[in-house]
């Protein structure tokens, strides 16, 4: 029994040491505590690639969401928030980049590809149509009466 107490306690306490490591942020307004939920969620951790900063325990995420709590306090709005973040992560930072010269392939190159590859199936099935449709009269009048002959002569 006092083992099972001791692994209940030792247990407990190092959930306690889990939590600990969760950043804790004061917020002079529950405006800017939302605005520090939407902007973490929005931009993406550098090191992590599919995780958003507000998930990653990755050390530079850490560092990033300190500095988007700086800036809050500084009065910045969201916009000079993700810019500067942009300005030094460059556009991967962000999970919805903005359309750009820039970005254009990457909003607009998988519905081409999807298109481009919908011509090539039209292509590939109106051409075997025509081939089909050709093959029986690609044949002249001595041609068919042999291979009519041919045909009778396996048949019999």
């Amino acid at each position: 029994m006092k083992r099972f107490f001791a692994a209940v306690v030792l247990g407990l306490s190092l959930a306690g040491v889990a939590h600990a490591a969760i950043d804790t942020y004061e917020f002079a307004k529950e405006g800017d505590r939302e605005r520090f939920r939407e902007l973490t969620k929005e931009l993406r951790c550098p090191k992590c690639q599919n995780q958003d900063i507000a998930d990653s325990n990755a050390p530079i995420a850490a560092d990033l969401r300190k500095e988007i709590f700086r800036m809050l306090g500084e009065g910045k709005d969201n916009q000079q928030i993700i810019d500067f973040m942009v300005d030094r992560y460059g556009d991967f930072v962000r999970y919805k980049p903005a359309l750009n010269a820039k970005t254009a392939l990457l909003w607009f190159g998988p519905a081409g590809l999807l298109l481009g590859g919908f011509v090539v199936i039209v292509l590939i099935v109106r051409r075997r149509r025509g081939q089909r449709a050709e093959t029986p009269s690609s044949l002249s009048a001595e041609e068919r009466q042999r291979l009519d002959q041919l045909l009778d002569k396996n048949q019999e």
